[in-house]
């Protein structure tokens, strides 16, 4: 893919996802969302289990895995349903997808360029932090331009 086309696949990505940073401050009740809106609605596990089709007991178990984390996406979205509610499920990253991008190119280009001086250095021709940064800047800007995936090997 091209640079152009990745870096506005990039771009697009963080701005559908930008709607959602706000919520990953945000932490879920302790006892779960299925329950917590179950009670508020005034509904019994029983009435919420008969809605649903389910026994008393797989509600109460599919309430509590919910609340542990151990909920499949699948069966959250059922209950969910059940409830009247929409799943919303994102991936949000902790810092902008740019960022580790440009991150990541400008370490190959630093472990890259590093070789070399070392290399130099032994032969008494290393060349000044200015060159290093300049040629460091430069390698990054060349990975940036080549196939991103090639920066994760």
């Amino acid at each position: 893919m091209s640079p152009e086309l990745n870096q506005l696949r990039l771009e697009q990505v963080q701005s559908t996802l930008s709607g959602y940073a706000d919520l990953v401050k945000r932490q879920p009740p302790s006892r779960g969302w299925l329950k917590l809106i179950r009670e508020a609605l005034g509904r019994t596990e029983r009435q919420q289990a008969q809605r649903l089709g389910v026994s008393g007991a797989t509600l109460h178990k599919s309430e509590q895995s919910e609340a542990d984390d151990r909920i499949s996406l699948g069966q959250l979205r059922k209950l969910a349903d059940g409830l009247d509610c929409e799943l919303v499920y994102a991936l949000v990253p902790r810092r902008p997808l740019t960022d580790v991008v440009q991150e990541r190119a400008r370490t190959i280009a630093m472990e890259e360029v590093a070789s070399v001086a070392h290399t130099m250095g032994l032969e008494d021709q290393r060349p000044g932090a200015e060159r290093l940064r300049k040629q460091v800047e430069r390698r990054t800007e060349e990975l940036l331009r080549g196939r991103w995936s090639d920066l994760w090997r």
